[in-house]
């Protein structure tokens, strides 16, 4: 089930295409600057999306656009003394290593707006052909009063176009919500040719243009900011839906805010932290578990007792798999191991019908935290694991935190094998030194190890050690 923003339900997920074959478009990053906190949280609600619906079987086409040309972009271009091209290449290339360090998997398509000018061209003039946009001194208008369905996403079609009549003042419109299509060239402004003159699109029409070439005119999944349900995607839809007489898209899916001190995180407000600055203060993993803990239409607040609750569950569930896994393999299962891997089950069930439930992800958190106090307490008591035991625990628990992005193996591959074998050494030696009752020396070296942040827990089926690292 997901909650679609357009019917205001949680409806059951079908694709528009049927079989396998999920078709996914996000609105991307405007790439005049370095994203924040906030706009992570879009990219990670989308990115859990594509790898839930992966994890079940479907095959997801993921597109996501950068808009390079815009009032911003423009802007800062001028600022920076730079080219429209070179900052856009500065920052989305700084967009795509955010991305990569918060585990967020690249789109399958990256569109950028300034390559698909003609199309934008021809789609408009479509608009203009079928009566819904007209052209004023070189600017392009689309004429919400011909689209009946206008305000159909945001829920109100008074109000919608009050907002719209707000947001893009021209007493050259027809009515004052209209909104542009295309823009007349303004002096030392970046251009193209049309055939209302030289000008640039408007930022509405890029993502109908940039979605409907790479996903087809009907598509399953259109992702964003809740800030963005009015005006672009109510205008993405007006736009999309006069031109092609189709539905644009079944599903919309619409992420809460970051919040700082109750206040939305924004440019605007002054009151952000980049991606960059959060991960010089937080562990890439940290940061990207914050952004799951709360469900995706739940606002969240960025403050140091939400991201350390974060690294404490974390922690707990990283520390649990790795003990786990540092056991010694045998080749006979036991009672004990037929009783972990029932446990297991439970916890990928529970995991699923939270995530079946319009992505749940903290309920499915709570699955995976319960697993391992189990994990924990076999752990403990038995010292030793069956093989293909240990091989299904591992397997399972690493897909499910797949799923929320979280690499289990991650603080391992810190590790080198030489590491791995010398600590085992050490911790062997000082097993003799206790068999011989030399507890100084024994315990000279747990608290040595300790300083240097490997830790050890003397059980009754022997040693298990860990390295305590964020």
């Amino acid at each position: 089930m997901v909650y679609n923003t357009l019917s205001r339900r949680k409806e059951r997920f079908k694709p528009v295409r049927g079989g396998r074959k999920v078709y996914m478009y996000v609105c991307g990053p405007t790439v005049y600057d370095l994203i924040h906190v906030g706009n992570a949280r879009a990219l990670v609600a989308a990115d859990v999306v594509r790898r839930y619906l992966e994890y079940k079987g479907y095959e997801v086409l993921h597109v996501s656009n950068i808009t390079d040309v815009d009032d911003k972009t423009i802007r800062r271009a001028k600022e920076l003394g730079l080219s429209l091209q070179q900052l856009g290449e500065i920052y989305s290339e700084a967009y795509f290593k955010d991305l990569e360090r918060l585990n967020v998997k690249r789109p399958h398509i990256n569109p950028r707006a300034t390559q698909h000018i003609n199309e934008m061209i021809e789609l408009i003039q479509k608009l203009i052909d079928k009566g819904y946009a007209y052209e004023v001194d070189g600017n392009v208008y689309y004429d919400v009063s011909k689209f009946e369905d206008y305000g159909k996403l945001s829920g109100n079609k008074a109000e919608a176009l009050k907002m719209g009549a707000r947001i893009e003042v021209d007493p050259r419109k027809r009515n004052p919500a209209d909104f542009a299509l295309w823009k007349r060239r303004k002096e030392d402004e970046p251009a193209w040719l049309s055939p209302w003159g030289w000008g640039r699109p408007g930022w509405h029409i890029e993502c109908s243009t940039m979605s409907m070439k790479y996903l087809g005119d009907y598509f399953d999944i259109h992702m964003g900011g809740k800030d963005l349900i009015f005006p672009h995607h109510e205008n993405e839809i007006a736009q999309s839906e006069a031109a092609t007489g189709k539905p644009f898209v079944k599903y919309w899916l619409h992420n809460e805010w970051v919040t700082v001190g109750g206040r939305k995180m924004a440019k605007s407000l002054g009151n952000f932290i980049t991606v960059r600055e959060a991960l010089k203060r937080y562990n890439p993993q940290v940061l990207r578990f914050f952004l799951v803990s709360a469900h995706y239409r739940s606002p969240i607040d960025f403050n140091e007792e939400n991201l350390k609750h974060a690294e404490r569950n974390l922690k707990r569930i990283l520390n649990a798999v790795e003990r786990f896994s540092a056991l010694r393999e045998r080749d006979k299962k036991t009672r004990k191991d037929e009783e972990l891997l029932q446990e297991l089950e439970r916890m990928r069930l529970k995991f699923e019908a939270a995530m079946d439930d319009d992505f749940n992800t903290p309920l499915a958190i709570s699955a995976v935290l319960e697993f391992m106090k189990v994990l924990n307490t076999y752990t403990e008591a038995e010292g030793e694991v069956d093989a293909s035991t240990k091989g299904e625990v591992i397997e399972v628990s690493s897909k499910v935190l797949d799923v929320l992005g979280i690499k289990v193996e991650a603080r391992r591959a810190e590790r080198p094998e030489l590491v791995n074998d010398l600590i085992s050494l050490i911790v062997d030696v000082r097993q003799k030194l206790r068999e011989r009752r030399d507890w100084e020396v024994a315990d000279e070296i747990r608290d040595r190890l300790r300083k240097l942040g490997v830790s050890l827990e003397d059980t009754p089926k022997g040693t298990v050690w860990r390295i305590e690292r964020g």
